[in-house]
């Protein structure tokens, strides 16, 4: 597997935002995967993790599966289900795959399970591949 490129000061995988998330992304060849383990940081109601955080989360794994692909894109819209609570303290594994594409709109889906295969939230999204000169910022910003 090969590390997905990143952005310095990006929340979720921005190695240099001592606020952020930190996330660490790679390629398997079909789809983008990370670990995370669920900080009590990042919680909403007491022992829970917030549910914007996997949001976060499920919206970078499924644009990095785009970005392994060398395409630069922007989120066009998400739909995230949560199916349990996380609680803070729980190791997850984020996967992300693109599921088609036609012009320049892909398709993907994602999910956030646990070591065991406990489905805590999925997610659908739709990306738009950037064009000048919005695609040269993009790729201007990666470490």
């Amino acid at each position: 597997m090969r590390e997905i490129a990143k952005y310095r000061n990006c929340f979720v995988c921005g190695d240099q935002n001592p606020h952020g998330l930190q996330a660490k992304f790679f390629f398997d060849g079909e789809q983008a995967v990370a670990e995370l383990k669920a900080l009590d940081t990042f919680e909403g109601y007491r022992g829970i993790y917030h549910g914007g955080i996997l949001s976060a989360m499920l919206d970078e794994v499924m644009i990095k599966a785009i970005l392994a692909q060398d395409v630069f894109a922007v989120t066009a819209e998400m739909t995230v289900r949560y199916h349990r609570p996380v609680e803070t303290g729980a190791e997850l594994r984020f996967v992300g795959r693109i599921t088609g594409s036609k012009g320049r709109m892909y398709t993907t889906e994602g999910e956030v399970v646990n070591h065991e295969g406990v489905l805590y939230a999925s997610a659908t999204g739709k990306y738009i591949e950037a064009k000048e000169p919005l695609k040269g910022l993009l790729n201007q910003s990666l470490d």
